[in-house]
């Protein structure tokens, strides 16, 4: 998500996808309110808040959740979060992971499914609203990292790799209150094609 050059404001981008084609994992309906209604509003408030601030001036989203707090940083950080979320899936994806990403996981977690099991547990386990995340440092180490609300490992010098949306508008449309059936669902849609390029573009030092 970049800013505009005339208006210096952020924009929705479209889903990479038609809305239905991630179903029966994940409803066209809660695309419609995740995307259209839901980071819509995140980035809309966003733009109103840095109206006459540096922010305005920003040249990329990731600017203003590395460098923002409070409102501006959850509003930002929310549009971040969510085009990332967004962009991992895929109608017909890569069901599991090869190469260093691969190697990465087996070393860190033992294997893929023992992650899928880790990121579940913290994803139902995570109270309230807020996102799990599977991260790289700088040297390609992985972990799952949880955060409340906006929360987002950009800010702790990772280097975010996927991620889990546990706020209820992600899921309650398709699942209600069944967290867990809904994070578990995600794994038929996630693209490991994605993942490993985000892997593959971190400037780690060996």
């Amino acid at each position: 998500m970049t800013a505009k050059t005339s208006t210096q404001k952020f924009h929705l981008q479209a889903l990479p996808y038609p809305y239905d084609v991630l179903e029966p994992h994940i409803s066209a309906e809660t695309l419609h309110f995740h995307h259209d209604k839901h980071m819509a509003a995140y980035v809309e408030k966003l733009n109103s808040l840095i109206v006459d601030t540096p922010f305005a001036n920003a040249t990329s989203l990731e600017e203003v959740v590395l460098q923002s707090d409070g409102a501006i940083f959850n509003n930002a950080a929310q549009a971040w979060n969510h085009k990332f979320y967004f962009e991992q899936f895929a109608p017909k994806p890569k069901h599991e992971s090869e190469g260093e990403l691969a190697k990465a996981i087996e070393k860190k977690f033992g294997s893929i499914e023992k992650l899928k099991e880790q990121m579940e547990r913290d994803a139902v386990a995570l109270f309230g609203s807020g996102w799990v995340w599977l991260a790289a440092d700088k040297h390609g180490e992985l972990a799952i990292i949880s955060k409340c609300n906006a929360g987002n490992p950009l800010t702790e010098g990772m280097y975010p790799l996927l991620t889990i949306d546990v706020w209820e508008h992600a899921y309650y449309i398709d699942h209600r209150n069944a967290r867990a059936a809904a994070v578990k669902a995600l794994w038929n849609v996630l693209c490991w094609s994605k993942i490993e390029q985000r892997y593959s573009e971190i400037g780690r030092s060996k």
